[in-house]
């Protein structure tokens, strides 16, 4: 007989194999505890890099304070419905929901958009907002969309990046914080 043979039929533990057997155990939970974390941290790092890595980059970069206010400021005399384009999370939206606005939001990023969902629930607006996920680099031609969809009384206001071909009617503020305001009118009878 081996000596292991010995030792288990002389019923005195086996503190070897029991060591053994709980070295493997804690390897095993620390494995899992360290492959959950990465992919947890994967799963919402992902959605934030992932723009960067596109042939266009747009990085997730919040509306200012600034921003806002100069946003809420060129629509003060107007009321209706508000869309958002690259709507991050969710501050123009929310914003314009509380001065009696119907908006809504379109993001790339899934986490921005829950998110987003999540504040206007918290802030009392989820009634009058509603946010989508959607890349928009799919949507060929947006200046174009946007002159056949949209009726002649609308307004188009950007953020950070005013639309290529189009004239502005007014912009508000100035540096990052700058937004342009585009009436339809002006668009539409470009095309």
């Amino acid at each position: 007989m081996s000596r292991q043979q010995l030792l288990l039929d002389s019923g005195q533990p086996n503190e070897d194999i029991r060591g053994r057997r709980s070295r493997s155990r804690l390897g095993l939970v620390v494995t899992g505890v360290l492959g959950g974390s990465l992919v947890a941290l994967y799963a919402v790092a992902t959605p934030f890099v992932a723009p960067a890595l596109r042939k266009v980059c747009l990085p997730f970069v919040p509306a200012t304070a600034t921003q806002v206010e100069n946003v809420l400021r060129v629509l003060r005399a107007r009321s209706g419905t508000l869309v958002d384009i690259g709507s991050g999370d969710g501050r123009i939206v929310i914003a314009a929901a509380k001065h009696g606005f119907r908006a809504s939001g379109f993001e790339l990023n899934p986490w921005l958009v829950w998110y987003s969902c999540y504040r206007a629930w918290r802030e009392g607006v989820h009634r009058s907002t509603s946010f989508h996920i959607s890349d928009l680099w799919k949507m060929e031609q947006l200046e174009l969309k946007l002159a056949s969809e949209l009726p002649s009384t609308a307004k188009v206001v950007a953020c950070r990046f005013p639309f290529p071909t189009w004239v502005p009617e007014s912009t508000a503020g100035e540096g990052i914080d700058t937004v342009w305001v585009y009436d339809a009118k002006t668009f539409k009878s470009h095309r």
